[in-house]
């Protein structure tokens, strides 16, 4: 008699502590790896005692689950879903459910649920944040995919999610690879916010002299006012850790990072949806940059900076840092929320923004203060233009803006690249100004390439053609956006 109410695939450090945070709560699940060692050192070790039962093939982890059957996939994105679908889609019964909680691609996840729903089974592309410790004791969920299977998993993953005010950070996205979107745009303001936090250590290091235990004091100080964030947090830990020999260890890391992906794949939607998402861009491209170290250790030697002392107050500099860290991130999270109201107008997902800031609340990489923030700001409006125009970040913002333009000043007086905190205020620059310098790139456009312009005298969507020189024609090119 089938037992089991969730089937896991895959049991590498997330879906093993996914199995043990479902254990945890009652439920039964069966656990499928493809190497047989893993699932047996799992079954005897902390899978030992209880409802866990461990299966050494797929068929064996079909016939253990209740109906409709749910099977979730814990491997690599890419290939490897395709590959484990076509061997799971023979064994399942129509209104079977697959969901994938990896980080698969939004693209791939909705041609998944069409395929899927035409082979009579339903698909669930579940965006998974929080890491080794949420995936245990409470991750953030997002869910997209066939709304029908929704109601059948609601229980599991809202009872595994972490809880924040009693609420769950798991609700439902949406249709399509929605929930994956999501998750995608969640990676890519990560990547922003490690990016500023690094900035501002580097600020701190290389501009105002401080020594490692004065910054961990600055950033566990921070945790306690506006930043508070599970990322300022770990940052003052990390400052705080030791190496053997009692010397910081974060001294000793190769400033070289790496990535995988799912940044660069936010980067790419945005171009392709024409949204400026230009801080999560300067991050990814800031990591691509760290990664030619050699490279960048023969221009140092090749372009010396003079330093140059950093005058006034110390401690006002590190305020001004705060503010500058904050109003950035203010920005990163209005730009991560332009492109999922684009995306959800583009292909056809009615998101709840407020909802989506709940689930991002708690368990997750990016949690922090003002996400509660976020989501009065959507429940207050649902129908909010962009999170710039909301009260509380108009008033945020025009606090911290003094202090963000010294800080960028210093930066650059110093010779310290400051890529995602500079970009954060160019862009806020350029969106509250009334008109930019666009009016000469239209007129340089239709010079040399007929592509026509639209006049402030006349109505929007009237396009005129200039012969600039004399010596060209009347005919025009077409007109067209991004």
């Amino acid at each position: 008699m089938p037992q089991a109410d969730m089937g896991l695939v895959g049991l590498a450090v997330m879906g093993q502590n996914l199995v043990l945070n479902m254990s945890d709560h009652g439920y039964r699940v069966a656990v499928y790896n493809r190497s047989r060692a893993t699932t047996e050192k799992f079954i005897a070790g902390p899978a030992r005692e209880r409802d866990i039962t461990g299966c050494y093939s797929l068929e064996e982890l079909v016939r253990e689950l209740k109906a409709p059957r749910k099977v979730m996939l814990m491997i690599r994105a890419g290939d490897p879903v395709d590959q484990l679908i076509q061997q799971l889609a023979p064994l399942l019964s129509p209104g079977d459910i697959i969901i994938d909680g990896g980080n698969s691609r939004f693209s791939d996840t909705d041609r998944r649920v069409r395929e899927a729903a035409a082979s009579g089974f339903r698909y669930l592309g579940c965006g998974i944040s929080g890491g080794e410790e949420g995936a245990r004791h409470g991750p953030s969920i997002m869910p997209g995919g066939d709304a029908s299977a929704w109601p059948e998993v609601r229980p599991i993953f809202q009872a595994i999610a972490a809880q924040v005010d009693g609420e769950p950070c798991c609700q439902w996205v949406g249709e399509g690879g929605s929930g994956h979107y999501v998750k995608m745009v969640h990676n890519g303001i990560e990547y922003g916010d490690m990016q500023l936090i690094s900035e501002a250590f580097h600020l701190m290091q290389g501009g105002l002299r401080m020594e490692v235990d004065r910054m961990q004091q600055v950033f566990a100080d921070w945790n306690r006012g506006v930043l508070d964030s599970y990322l300022i947090e770990i940052t003052a830990d990390i400052l705080g850790y030791r190496d053997s020999d009692g010397l910081p260890l974060i001294d000793k890391i190769l400033d070289a990072a790496g990535q995988k992906g799912t940044g660069k794949w936010t980067g790419i939607s945005a171009l392709d949806l024409g949204i400026p998402l230009t801080l999560i861009a300067e991050a990814v491209f800031a990591r691509c940059l760290s990664s030619r170290k050699e490279e960048r250790e023969r221009a140092a030697a090749l372009y010396a900076v003079e330093p140059v002392p950093i005058d006034g107050d110390p401690e006002e500099a590190i305020d001004d840092l705060r503010d500058a860290l904050y109003a950035s991130k203010i920005i990163s999270y209005a730009q991560g929320y332009m492109l999922m109201q684009e995306a959800a107008e583009a292909y056809g997902w009615n998101l709840n923004y407020g909802d989506i800031a709940l689930m991002w609340r708690g368990g997750c990489i990016i949690r922090s203060r003002f996400l509660g923030n976020i989501k009065d700001a959507y429940d207050r409006n649902p129908s909010l233009e962009n999170l710039l125009a909301a009260d509380f970040f108009v008033e945020a913002l025009g606090q911290a803006g003094p202090g963000w333009r010294r800080t960028v000043t210093r930066g650059i007086r110093l010779g310290l690249p400051l890529p995602a905190l500079g970009s954060a205020l160019a862009f806020f620059d350029g969106y509250r100004s009334a008109r930019l310098p666009a009016n000469l790139l239209q007129a340089q456009r239709d010079y040399f390439g007929a592509h026509t312009y639209e006049r402030i005298d006349r109505p929007r969507g009237e396009f005129f053609h200039t012969d600039w020189t004399g010596r060209g024609g009347t005919a025009a090119s077409s007109t067209y956006d991004v």
